[in-house]
């Protein structure tokens, strides 16, 4: 017997899925009548949380004040609303009934005719509705103003980034002045070790040690600081050379670095300075 083609028509419904199960039963092809009832979808608007939100937006709406509602303005625009809800077939919680009714009572109230002591007595009944809707309105507010104040997740977001694997980039701390004066002491402490009696007087010049300095770092490279000190020219010498590299710092054509805290100090030249280049002015 020889193979099954791909036209075999076994192959085919193998292949073959269906759209939609619907009951067990597959279906193939798409329906050539499909039909969508009326009631199929419908539309849910809730504008409103609750019915003193209600209340205070029809109040709002007119520009009327809070303080002297017109019950009956008000109640016959609420009923509509309330009609509106049901004939949208929106299921009305008891809390909007309850208003309704409420406001039925007061505006009944406000009708009827009464006596002078009585109406004093009684007082406005508008006036515990009106207490309620002034401490609604306070709450709403507040409850707007928090929601207005920048949230996180929401109108800030956290930044995270994220270092490459076996990338390490340390940002050597700038020397300090302190540190330059307590590397100077240790130098002195060693320089006056090489002291010795001299009866000649020799002459050092800050200019001629700021040259002596600048050709010893011509090369490129870091140099440590006290390196560029020669102790057998005992405290003088030591002094000098340190004028003379401060003078070269202050001129823009050295430069201190020190790898971390704490760690000896070396010296360069900078990356655009050239020796050649200054002429050295001191004061």
């Amino acid at each position: 017997m020889g193979e099954p083609g791909p036209d075999d028509p076994a192959i085919g419904a193998q292949r073959e899925l269906p759209l939609a199960m619907v009951q067990g039963s597959p279906f193939l092809t798409l329906p050539q009548d499909l039909y969508i009832p009326p009631d199929a979808l419908e539309v849910f608007l809730d504008a409103f949380e609750g019915p003193l939100d209600l209340l205070l937006y029809l109040i709002k709406r007119q520009n009327l004040d809070i303080l002297d509602i017109p019950i009956a303005e008000i109640t016959t625009q609420y009923m509509e609303y309330v009609d509106l809800m049901r004939e949208l077939r929106l299921e009305l919680a008891a809390e909007y009934l309850v208003m309704a009714a409420m406001l039925a009572e007061i505006k009944s109230r406000l009708l009827l005719p009464r006596a002078s002591e009585e109406a004093e007595e009684a007082g406005d009944p508008r006036a515990e509705l009106i207490r309620r809707l002034q401490e609604y309105e306070r709450f709403k507010q507040a409850a707007e103003d928090i929601d207005a104040l920048p949230r996180l997740e929401r109108d800030i977001f956290t930044v995270h980034a994220g270092i490459p694997p076996g990338h390490i980039q340390r940002q050597p701390p700038d020397v300090d002045l302190r540190e330059l004066l307590v590397a100077l002491r240790g130098v002195l402490a060693r320089a006056d070790l090489f002291t010795s009696h001299r009866v000649e007087k020799e002459s050092l010049s800050l200019r001629e040690r700021m040259s002596q300095v600048m050709e010893r770092l011509r090369g490129g490279g870091f140099i440590g600081l006290t390196d560029l000190f020669d102790i057998g020219e005992g405290r003088p010498g030591v002094v000098v050379t340190f004028l003379a590299i401060l003078e070269l710092i202050k001129s823009s054509a050295l430069e201190l670095v020190q790898s971390e805290a704490f760690a000896p100090i070396h010296v360069r030249l900078r990356e655009t300075s050239h020796p050649e280049a200054h002429e050295f002015t001191v004061a």
